[in-house]
């Protein structure tokens, strides 16, 4: 048999009503099988029929993946520098990022913030690490935990800590006393549904 195959593209015309394919990009996240009677055959997992005959059941079965719910929001949810985790699905809600940790001051500040958190029931990822706080941004935007609070020797010096929204670009310091009641008001901010951005190209 010589017949002519194309891969279909956006713009071909459907050779049954004439109009225009158009193509978007979609995520895999649930399936159905098909599944007939192969199974139902080697389990001996019969029925009578109408006709007071055994046959074996037709089977199917479907399913939804959470890995592939995760990828979903991801691709729905992120910007030039990582992932933006919508809050529900956060592993955690929010990110200390701890600067200058030679400074004997943010070590005892940082760890009773995450002490403080913790109580109050929040999640909480704390980035103790001897590294620049170039990096730490860096590795914070792109894991995307929803809240980011840093303590540094400048803030102490303010009696506060920074406080951050990874899906927005400003930045507030806020008193040491207040953080609590502040990362409350922050996180209810963030449960706030925004319009997904545009998927990247493929």
């Amino acid at each position: 048999m010589i017949t002519d195959i194309a891969l279909a593209q956006a713009g071909h015309l459907c050779p049954r009503c004439g109009s225009a394919y158009g193509t978007t990009r979609g995520v895999e996240v649930g399936h159905v099988f098909k599944l007939g009677a192969v199974y139902s055959s080697k389990m001996q997992a019969l029925f009578l029929d109408r006709d007071n005959a055994q046959r074996p059941m037709i089977m199917g079965c479907y399913g939804i993946g959470l890995g592939r719910l995760l990828s979903a929001a991801v691709e729905q949810n992120h910007d030039d520098k990582g992932i933006i985790w919508p809050l529900p699905i956060a592993p955690y809600q929010v990110h200390i990022c701890a600067l200058d940790m030679a400074n004997e001051q943010v070590a005892p500040a940082a760890e009773r913030l995450y002490t403080d958190l913790q109580t109050a029931g929040y999640e909480v990822l704390y980035d103790d690490r001897r590294e620049s706080a170039g990096a730490k941004f860096a590795d914070a935007d792109l894991l995307g935990m929803p809240l980011r609070l840093t303590v540094s020797p400048r803030t102490l010096a303010k009696n506060g800590v920074e406080l951050k929204l990874r899906k927005e670009k400003d930045f507030s310091l806020v008193a040491a006393e207040a953080v609590l009641e502040e990362v409350k008001a922050a996180l209810a901010r963030a449960r706030i549904r925004v319009a997904p951005m545009p998927a990247s190209p493929p």
